[in-house]
This record gives structure tokens, C-alpha cells and sequence, in this order.
């Protein structure tokens, strides 16, 4: 009974959002007020559990997106990613053009937004690729792969870290993981798969070219890589502290302090809001227009993860979750499979990676407990399953489409293609790390 409704429970959002066209957080709202009617929960109850869900979720992530979301657009708007694009070209020369932009897409991936990045890097490839007289598929798949497995797979993505959190694993050791993993992906589904893309010529729109921002206008690569990397060194210094268990000392605990995640971003920001602004002649006051405008990109992904915090809630107080460790063990199949397996099911359903992996955690996040599985491997599996075979119902796929120019048939074989690549790769580097730890 249980089950039957958890499926009901699942196909009814999958049809609220995509047939019905409500937004995602409208969607999990209804569903979160079914369910808990349907297993017996009192009114007052069950808006108390709602409101439990999203505050614990949404609480614990409030800085963490909006201080992100700000540094994204401060990187993007002083010409930092572009800086670091044009000086890695310079560096790897023309016949290693790809790779540098691989690498400027998992540099400037990291902080920023997909939504962001994909604006920023796609029209810096389409003016590079003209440059040079190269396929725009060709350089800009690989580009995009890189993104993907930044937004799929890394904290300080919305997703990786609301993953994390319903896991309750590391967010530091999580993007440790993610990147010994993150590397391999990227090669294969982005420099590698691309041999076979030289073939899609189709010229993108001119409108689409990249802006040229003057070298007086733009800031150092030092303080462009610094504004990319802080974030990550920070909590990654945290995470190596913390991992070879040295005494505690005063030391430590200011490290501890400034490799939290949500402090990490602030320092981060107010550190790139005066290499990458202040330094640069720019006002405060001119700044703070744009970077607050910068937070709307992230309400609506805040919405969607207060839903599925609503719903992981649900389940809880219901007894829901616990039922379902039972069906779920008896399937025989591995917890992190299993989580890979169920997101990539409803991301093609979906089609939004970020409702995918969050409504797979709530279903899946009890098992770490009974099975022992690590829950970093955990955020990581959900996170590659969520961007399994972007199709027709993702954002995303029409966006590739548009700006290379492509029919839908070359958008399946291409940008689809490379999601599912880094679906399945990331999978299984995840066991790979698995066996090791």
C-alpha cells in the first residue's frame, strides 16, 4: 500500500508539473497535502510537517545559493570568465583550443550557476569557434559537459548541496569526491565523445556572439582564478583539517570557521566584490543592482527545493520512509544504483535535474542508515542519475538546440547524447570510489 502510493504520489507531481504546467513548488505542495491526508495525518499536523520541511532544508541552504548566486554574476558581469578563457587559449595554443575551454567551463563552473554559465560560456565559444574557423558543436559540447557535471555534481550547486544536506554527508568531502570523479567524466563525455561532432556544421546565430570586454576593463587572472577557486579552497582546507585529525588548536578552529560553506561565500564574495569591482573603478552602489538582481535566478530553485524538503518530511512523519526500506532492499539492487536508478527515471520524466535528485533523496535517504553506504557516494549517484537524457521537457535541450542552431534529431544525438555519457560515467566512478573508501 505504501509503495502504491508513493507511486501515485510521484506520477501525480510528474504530471502536475509537466502536463499541467504548475510550477514545481505549487506541485509538491499538493502532493505533500494528499499524501499526508491519505495516510491519516490531522490538518494542523500536516502543514506542521510541511513548514518543518522547508525551513530545515531551505534554512540550512539560504546563504549558501544566494551568496553564490552572487559571486556567479559578479564573476560573469567583470569579464573574469572571460579573462581566464582568453588567457588559457594563450596557454594551451590553438590546437589545444577544446581543452581550454574545458577547463575555463569546470573553472568558472564551479561558482557559478548552470543557467549562468551557459550564457556566459556558450556565446564566448560560438565568437571563438568563428575566431578559429571550428565547428561550434564541436568546441562547445565539451564545454557544456564540463558544466553539467559542475552543476550535477559539485557543491556549491543548488543541487549537490540540498543533496547533501538530506543525506546528511560532508559537503567538503562531497566535492572532493565530485571532482576525483568530475575529471574522468568530463574527458569522456567532452574531448573524447567530440571526435564524432566534427560533422555538425551548422553555423549559430551571430546574435549569440560573445561581447568583447577591454583588457583595462577586466581584472587580473590572479583575481579572476582567485574569485573562481576561493570558494573551494576554503572548504576544501576545511575538509583536509578535518580528515587528518590534527588537535585542535586556534588555528583549526578558524579554519574550521572560514571552511564552512555558507562563511566560505561570504568571504569568497566580499573578497571578489573588490578584485573584481572595487579595483576596478566600479561603485558599490552600481554594483549592487546587478548582483541583486542575481538572487531571482535562484528563488525559483529554492522554491523547488523547499517542496522536496516538504515531501522528504512527509514521508518521515507518515512512517512512509521507513516502510519503504523493506520493498526497496528486496529489489536486490545496490543503494547507490538504485539511487542513480530512480532519479534518472524521473529526470527524463521531469525533465528538471534539480526536482529529480531531490525527490529521489527523500525516497532513498533512509537506506544509508540500514545499508552503510557513504553518504557523499550517495549525493553523488543521485546527482548523476538527475541529469540522465536531457530531452524535449528540459530547458536545457531547447537552449543547446537555439544557440547551435541544430534540428531536434542533431540535438538528441549530440546534447542529449552527452548527458546520458555523463549520467552513466559518473555512475560508475561512483563505484569505483565506492570499492576505496
Amino acid at each position: 500500500m505504501t509503495l502504491l502510493l508513493l507511486l501515485f504520489a510521484v506520477v501525480f507531481l510528474v504530471l502536475l508539473i509537466t502536463v499541467v504546467k504548475l510550477h514545481p513548488f505549487i506541485s509538491f505542495l499538493i502532493v505533500c497535502i494528499i499524501t499526508g491526508l491519505v495516510k491519516g495525518m490531522a490538518v494542523t499536523a500536516l502543514m506542521s510537517s510541511i513548514q518543518k520541511g522547508i525551513g530545515d532544508v531551505v534554512g540550512s541552504l539560504m546563504i549558501i545559493l544566494c551568496v553564490g548566486a552572487m559571486l556567479g554574476k559578479l564573476i560573469a558581469d567583470s569579464g573574469a570568465a572571460n579573462k581566464i578563457a582568453t588567457g588559457l587559449i594563450q596557454l594551451f595554443g590553438t590546437k589545444y583550443i577544446q581543452w581550454a575551454l574545458v577547463l575555463t567551463a569546470f573553472i568558472v563552473g564551479i561558482p557559478l550557476f548552470y543557467g549562468v554559465g551557459f550564457v556566459l560560456l556558450v556565446p564566448l565559444v560560438i565568437t571563438v569557434a568563428a575566431r578559429y574557423n571550428l565547428p561550434a558543436v564541436y568546441l562547445g559540447l565539451p564545454t557544456l559537459a564540463a558544466l553539467s557535471v559542475t552543476h550535477g555534481f559539485l557543491p556549491p550547486h543548488p543541487s549537490p548541496v540540498a543533496l547533501a544536506e538530506q543525506f546528511n554527508a560532508s559537503i567538503g568531502l562531497t566535492l572532493f569526491y565530485g571532482v576525483i570523479i568530475a575529471i574522468p567524466t568530463i574527458i569522456i563525455a567532452g574531448p573524447i565523445f567530440s571526435v564524432t561532432l566534427k560533422k555538425y556544421t551548422a553555423k549559430p546565430l551571430a546574435i549569440f556572439s560573445s561581447a568583447t570586454i577591454s583588457e583595462e576593463q577586466s581584472p587580473s587572472m590572479g583575481a579572476s582564478l582567485m574569485a573562481a577557486f576561493l570558494p573551494v579552497l576554503l572548504i576544501g582546507l576545511d575538509t583536509i583539517i578535518s580528515l587528518t585529525q590534527i588537535e585542535k588548536n586556534t588555528a583549526t578552529q578558524i579554519i574550521h570557521i572560514i571552511g564552512d560553506p555558507s562563511v566560505a561565500m561570504l568571504i569568497s564574495f566580499l573578497i571578489s566584490l573588490y578584485t573584481l569591482g572595487i579595483a576596478q573603478g566600479k561603485t558599490i552602489k552600481n554594483m549592487m543592482g546587478p548582483i541583486g538582481d542575481s538572487v531571482k535566478e535562484v528563488s525559483s530553485i529554492l522554491l523547488i527545493i523547499a517542496g522536496a524538503g516538504a515531501l522528504k518530511q512527509i514521508l518521515l512523519d507518515t512512517g512512509m520512509s521507513i516502510e519503504l526500506i523493506k520493498p526497496l532492499t528486496n529489489l536486490s539492487l545496490h543503494p547507490l544504483f538504485l539511487a542513480w536508478f530512480i532519479a534518472a527515471i524521473l529526470r527524463v520524466s521531469i525533465g528538471s535535474a534539480t526536482v529529480a535528485g531531490l525527490t529521489t533523496a527523500g525516497i532513498v535517504a533512509p537506506l544509508i542508515a540500514s545499508s552503510g553506504v557513504n553518504p557523499c557516494l550517495m549525493v553523488l549517484a543521485t546527482g548523476a542519475g538527475s541529469v540522465f537524457f536531457s530531452h524535449v521537457n528540459d530547458p536545457g535541450f531547447w537552449m543547446f538546440k537555439e544557440y547551435f542552431n541544430l534540428t531536434v534529431k542533431e540535438t538528441f544525438k549530440t546534447w542529449s547524447t552527452m548527458e546520458t555519457i555523463v549520467s552513466v560515467v559518473g555512475l560508475a566512478g561512483v563505484f569505483v570510489l565506492n570499492y576505496f573508501i
